[in-house]
């Protein structure tokens, strides 16, 4: 198995949510190629469920692709913050809801072809209303979809967000029928 080895690195760009970096790697008698590489501080996601067997999915507009998504609640991970503490917080922002019951079931890598953000997907039930105010550019409608009902519609293609898709596969092991 070939490992790339990193040459040089050099940062494109900074921001609030992100960094841009280009590494130069060797490849092997001589040659050197580029990989332009999205630092991203991580992330949580939560499969939440609710008393009446219903998935908590919030409609947001998404910017890149130009129209709304269905999305598990999710946010970004503030630097050393623990998962779990952001899980909780992203949760109750979104949703309005806090969880009596919150499971950590996973962690995955959205998108490694050219970025390392590493997202800690979470269980959430027992949901009891406790809301805080979101994010000022945040606009989210809450939408309850019946559990039995989300497979149909990732395989419609009516969910397409690939955090979503992973963490309610996820959740589906743990979630009792």
């Amino acid at each position: 198995m070939y490992e790339e080895k990193t040459i040089r690195t050099e940062l494109i760009f900074t921001g609030n949510i992100l960094s841009l970096r280009v590494d130069t790697i060797e490849l092997g008698e001589g040659k050197t190629a580029t990989r332009e590489i999205v630092e991203h501080g991580g992330a949580v996601c939560m499969v939440a469920l609710n008393n009446k067997n219903q998935i908590l999915l919030v409609k947001q507009f998404r910017k890149p692709i130009e129209k709304y998504l269905l999305e598990i609640p999710a946010g970004r991970l503030e630097e050393g913050e623990d998962p779990s503490i952001a899980a909780v917080r992203e949760l109750r922002e979104e949703t309005g809801y806090r969880a009596e019951d919150l499971k950590f079931i996973g962690k995955f890598y959205t998108a490694p072809g050219f970025t390392d953000e590493i997202m800690f997907a979470y269980l959430a039930q027992k949901l009891i209303l406790d809301p805080l105010e979101p994010d000022e550019d945040e606009f989210v409608e809450l939408i309850e979809i019946d559990k039995d009902k989300v497979e149909e519609m990732i395989v419609a293609g009516e969910i397409e967000d690939g955090k979503t898709i992973a963490a309610l596969n996820l959740a589906m092991h743990h979630i009792s029928a």
